[in-house]
């Protein structure tokens, strides 16, 4: 019965994956990897559904290259062979071939390129932020600082034994980044100690996380929810555990939880620190 579960899930996520690719199987809306997901998990962010659009177009691109190559290996090895052709050819070179090899390869290129160009600008010119968070990436845990509004806050994995049964192992945190549900969002990001990386997949964000060096990257979230990633960057012993969480709320939602964060996380120096229990993890 396992097996033939197995086989189910496998002919389903193929056909998902021929057919786009772009939407996790299991419960799509949540921001998080599925078992036997095949493609990338679903946009939630402009930028993520042109990442997508991208990947499939380069999919079909390669499909289409590596059937043309394969008929052209059939062909050789059919009509050249040494039964069918038992006096071989003396043919040094033929122009039109030459120029199509050519010609053909530069313009396949200057396809990928555009569209590439066009993805690079998109993620890298950060339009005016109406929202801005700094990530700080730490051995091993994220604090998260909103410096509109003078507050900051460490995050940290949750514990099997603390966490609740909708809350993923291994992502789930004690407190979320949380973001309005269509607002851009420019993040600032750096490390404290060593090379971090903060990647955030349904938005289609990771960048480096450097100490010394403030990097930035922007998302805007099209949907409520929470969204999932991890440090992307080989860190420490504790890499694997400092997750990312990233609540969308609604514009009330979130004028909600910023006058409570101000009042919990006021940034006047005797927040506690989180080096501690982020040791324990």
């Amino acid at each position: 019965m396992l097996v033939l579960k197995r086989l189910i899930a496998f002919v389903v996520t193929s056909v998902t994956f021929l057919t786009g690719g772009a939407v996790a199987l299991a419960n799509p809306e949540t921001g998080q990897p599925h078992p036997w997901q095949l493609g990338l998990q679903r946009a939630a962010s402009p930028v993520m559904t042109d990442i997508i659009w991208f990947h499939d177009f380069l999919l079909w691109l390669i499909v289409a290259i590596t059937l043309f190559v394969l008929a052209l290996l059939v062909v050789v090895a059919v009509k050249f062979n040494a039964r069918a052709n038992p006096v071989p050819s003396r043919t040094t070179h033929n122009t039109t071939i030459e120029v199509l090899w050519t010609v053909i390869p530069v313009l396949i290129l200057v396809m990928v390129a555009v569209p590439s160009f066009r993805l690079l600008f998109l993620q890298l010119n950060i339009p005016e932020a109406e929202v801005t968070v700094k990530a700080t990436g730490k051995q091993w845990f994220w604090t998260y600082n909103y410096p509109d509004n003078n507050f900051e806050f460490d995050s940290l994995m949750l514990q099997d034994k603390d966490r609740k049964p909708d809350q993923p192992r291994l992502l789930a945190v004690d407190n979320e980044m949380v973001v309005p549900v269509n607002k851009v969002v420019r993040v600032l990001t750096t490390g404290a100690d060593v090379i971090h990386a903060f990647a955030v997949p349904s938005f289609g964000v990771k960048i480096d996380s450097i100490p010394g060096r403030i990097n930035e990257t922007w998302f805007r979230a099209t949907r409520e929810g929470i969204y999932y990633g991890q440090c992307s960057e080989l860190c420490g012993k504790d890499h694997a555990y400092m997750p990312i969480a990233v609540r969308v709320v609604s514009d009330a939602e979130y004028a909600a939880w910023l006058e409570g964060a101000k009042k919990k996380w006021a940034t006047d120096g005797s927040r506690p620190t989180a080096v501690a229990a982020a040791g324990n993890n």
